[in-house]
């Protein structure tokens, strides 16, 4: 691989800008993420494809919000606009754990330090921006933009909010993925447009003063959801906006969203076309140096790059759906998959890094194995307003085929400087049982797990169930649990049959709406029957646009519109960990005292058996990287055990 000088970077001080020979900038990005020049980091993504459209860009990462605000004027006035992201998390989720808790690190800076990223990092670049320059345009985007674009339920400060546009002052919002909404956007400007009158590009949210007319568009429908002024006054209202915020933005063709917000409306346009494959082609083989900026070089690892610097992104979306989790609301849950070219391309440039010992750490996307999937009949689905295509079953128009991703992997394996190549992105297995994969070949399903199992993983393979209850399942958008039990008879099959012994490890939810403590009871038991030892787990976490936040703020369920319990309180939350670590001694009376009043005495005899002679497998711990957990602490010896197993792996 090259040697990288500093002009390969985006520039991100007025040294840099000058190397480069500049003398004016086009546009200024902030950012509450370090800058990593790395495809998986959506602020170098911008950087690079406002760049890639001719513009002298420069990206402040991190700037402080401390001192003097600085930061904000080092690099002058952009030409066109500044561009504002709170970096690849949403910035209350960076800071905090599900219990409102600061967190000790921060993945995205050097070293993990905490500290560096405000609260609602983009709001806050945002207004400081409009403050100092109150005639230059201001664009946010990213995640934390992207969830935060409609009337949203807030849990850190536990209120309702508006459009994040309001708040933040910012003049244009950008959701999902941006290739697309810039590349036209930049050809306006670069047009003579101004800014200002620029408010019908897909992808994007304005306001629109009550007295001025609105644009009209003769190709999009347009619907009109209740004001943030009614969802204030009664949570119902906020309630049945969602079904059509969810639909809207997971169509083919969606309509035009209108909300009154206080004099203005808000005016959310339709989403682009899921990107093609020569567009995500493109928007991956962009110049990125994959690496830090070296002004890092001194201050220590970037724990969110040490993660994924040996990992490859085969697609984008996710059409799972599942009702706490956000892909969907950002990338949409239509696939959009990179040719095979285009990823052994990568494949090899990051076979070259000086530092790679041979190991690729992921080969994955949000959901491991939705690679190439797509529609049959694409009329079929341009007619589709189904937030998910998996549940409650798979669309029988939905091509489940994991023959190209079998092939995939294959063929990256080939690379002579490849030794091992993993998945480690989360596995939908429930796509791998024919019972529920109905239209699928139940031995290209084998097939495929097979060659995970025996060449991807390293001794666990991770898939995610999320619960035991079928009511909390079919609420989470998750097939039933019996599905898991039918992919670990398969899984159980291959591992005899190759001789491998490895773990599967499966992870669970707690505190999701419409669970009780007896359905927290029921899964302890079965998962101790089915041979786990549950050690962490993930707390519910109600983040904006999902319907399971939907649920735990108003207590109404979106489409249903019927009444929902969701567990609130912290003595709720703990009642229902506590089933986890059924095994610990200090949860045994208080468990027994649960499971007597509740009548379930047939729990009781599996989770607490009078001769208390369960012995877990040896090895089957559930491990968690999820957000939030709840861990239990292991004796030293133990845990000192466990690192070295790992290490000799």
């Amino acid at each position: 691989m090259q040697e990288h000088k500093l002009s390969d970077w985006l520039p991100t001080t007025n040294k840099e800008v000058k190397i480069r020979g500049w003398d004016k900038l086009d546009v200024i990005l902030f950012s509450g993420d370090a800058y990593v020049d790395h495809p998986s980091f959506g602020p170098a993504v911008l950087g690079r494809i406002l760049e890639n459209y001719g513009l002298r860009v420069a990206i402040v990462p991190q700037p402080s919000v401390h001192d003097n605000l600085q930061d904000f004027e080092k690099l002058g006035i952009p030409k066109l606009f500044f561009a504002v992201t709170g970096g690849c998390m949403d910035s209350m989720v960076s800071n905090y754990t599900a219990s409102k808790k600061r967190r000790d690190k921060d993945a995205y800076t050097p070293n993990g330090d905490k500290g560096f990223r405000p609260d609602y990092a983009t709001e806050v670049y945002s207004k400081i921006l409009k403050e100092k320059f109150p005639d230059v345009p201001v664009l946010i985007g990213g995640i934390e933009a992207s969830l935060r674009r409609v009337t949203h339920y807030d849990y850190w400060s536990d209120e309702l909010k508006p459009s994040i546009l309001e708040d933040s002052k910012a003049d244009m919002l950008i959701y999902g993925m941006g290739e697309q909404p810039l590349r036209e956007l930049v050809e306006l400007l670069q047009k003579g447009i101004p800014f200002k009158s620029i408010k019908t590009i897909k992808q994007t949210a304005v306001f629109v003063n009550k007295d001025e007319d609105i644009p009209k568009n003769k190709n999009w429908e347009d619907v009109t959801i209740n004001s943030h002024e009614a969802c204030l006054k009664d949570k119902k209202t906020f309630a049945s906006n969602f079904k059509t915020i969810e639909q809207e933005s997971n169509k083919i063709f969606a309509k035009r969203i209108f909300q009154d917000v206080g004099n203005k409306t808000l005016v959310i346009n339709p989403p682009f076309p899921t990107m093609t494959e020569d567009e995500i082609d493109a928007s991956f083989e962009l110049p990125y140096t994959r690496l830090p900026h070296p002004k890092y070089n001194k201050r220590g690892p970037i724990p969110a790059y040490e993660m994924i610097k040996f990992s490859i992104n085969i697609h984008r979306g996710c059409f799972g759906g599942c009702s706490f989790c956000t892909i969907s609301a950002h990338q949409g849950k239509f696939i959009a998959s990179r040719s095979q070219e285009s990823i052994l391309k990568e494949v090899d440039t990051v076979a070259n890094m000086p530092d790679f010992k041979g190991y690729l750490s992921d080969i994955g996307g949000p959901s491991a194995n939705m690679y190439k999937m797509k529609g049959k009949i694409q009329s079929i689905c341009d007619k589709c307003v189904a937030p998910s295509c998996i549940s409650p079953v798979i669309c029988s128009n939905l091509d489940t085929s994991h023959k190209p991703l079998t092939k995939l992997y294959q063929a990256v394996d080939k690379h002579p400087k490849i030794k091992k190549s993993f998945i480690g992105s989360g596995i939908r297995h429930d796509m791998l049982v024919p019972e529920f994969n109905k239209n699928a070949d139940p031995k290209e399903l084998d097939d495929y797990t097979e060659e995970v199992m025996k060449n991807h993983i390293s001794g666990r393979l991770k898939v995610a169930p999320e619960h035991t209850s079928d009511p909390v399942l079919k609420l989470m958008r998750k097939p039933s649990f019996n599905y898991f039990h039918k992919f670990k008879e398969r899984f159980d099959k291959i591992n005899i049959k190759n001789k491998l012994k490895l773990q599967l490890i499966p992870y669970f939810i707690s505190n999701h709406p419409a669970c009780e403590v007896e359905d927290m009871a029921n899964l302890a038991a079965e998962t101790k029957n089915m041979g786990f030892q549950l050690e962490q787990v993930q707390g519910f976490t109600p983040t904006p646009m999902t319907v399971a936040t939907v649920i735990y703020y108003s207590g109404y369920h979106p489409y249903t519109m019927k009444r929902m319990h969701t567990p609130k309180s912290r003595k709720e939350k703990e009642d229902q960990h506590r089933f986890f670590f059924w095994y610990k001694k200090e949860n045994k009376a208080w468990i027994k005292n649960t499971l007597n009043k509740l009548g379930r005495t047939d729990l009781l005899d599996i989770l607490l058996p009078e001769n208390n002679s369960w012995k877990k497998n040896k090895g089957d711990k559930v491990r968690n990287t999820f957000d939030e957990t709840i861990t239990e602490k292991k004796a030293p010896r133990r845990k000192n055990k466990y690192k070295r197993r790992n290490k000799k792996r």
